[in-house]
């Protein structure tokens, strides 16, 4: 797949060819739903509870006699009926992570990076550099880049200065690319990728080759591209 790549004007300088094992993969929805559960549910804590009536701390006086008294017959005043009493059946503790091998994880990541490729949505860029963090300035590199969609950039290491820039936009989040998950990937419009970055999940997502670059406009095919 040939896509162009700007500049952070929102110009084109040139254009490359994705990976075909990551960009030009089977588009498994399933597969992604799966992943996006999965993460969803690692991500809970579980640690919620409540008492039964068993673990209430009050007296075990019996709250009135046995009979005579026209109401029925109670002993303590933990039973869950009762105002301050126990919980019947309520939420327990427990672990509700999700098991799913490294293979089917990776594959649904191709899956969605695929889907994003597809739709236009990927938005590759030669460098993202700012002298030092301005949320204006992101604004405006954004604006011209992913126009108004919700932006995920990805970075191939820190930096500060983009990660600050970013931090106050509600519509854009930085992530590094070795970081890069079902969710962030489905949460956002558009996902904006530094050269840089795309070689970071090229050589964890994908083979060995090299990506090709060609001049902007040019057309030129290589016969070692990736498409």
């Amino acid at each position: 797949m040939r896509v162009p790549v700007l500049n952070m004007q929102g110009e084109k300088i040139e254009t490359i060819d994705l990976p075909a094992s990551i960009f030009e993969a089977n588009v498994n929805v399933g597969l992604m739903h799966q992943a996006y559960v999965r993460q969803q549910a690692n991500a809970r804590a579980g640690t919620h509870k409540t008492k039964s009536r068993g673990e209430i701390r009050c007296s075990t006086r019996k709250i009135y006699r046995q009979k005579g008294t026209g109401r029925a017959r109670h002993g303590a005043r933990s039973a869950p009926i009762f105002v301050g009493g126990g919980v019947a059946h309520g939420p327990r503790p427990r672990d509700y992570s999700l098991k799913m091998p490294r293979k089917m994880r990776q594959a649904a990541l191709r899956s969605a990076l695929t889907a994003k490729a597809q739709d236009g949505d990927l938005v590759v860029v030669d460098m993202l550099a700012l002298e030092r963090p301005k949320t204006r300035r992101m604004v405006e590199i954004l604006s011209r880049l992913a126009g108004d969609a919700s932006a995920l950039i990805l970075l191939s290491e820190r930096n500060e200065n983009v990660e600050g820039s970013t931090s106050n936009i509600p519509s854009a989040k930085t992530l590094r690319a070795n970081y890069l998950n079902i969710r962030d990937l489905l949460s956002y419009d558009k996902i904006v990728i530094p050269m840089d970055a795309l070689e970071v999940v090229r050589n964890w997502l994908g083979d060995e080759a090299s990506i090709d670059r060609d001049e902007a406009g040019t057309g030129k095919e290589n016969d070692d591209a990736l498409s």
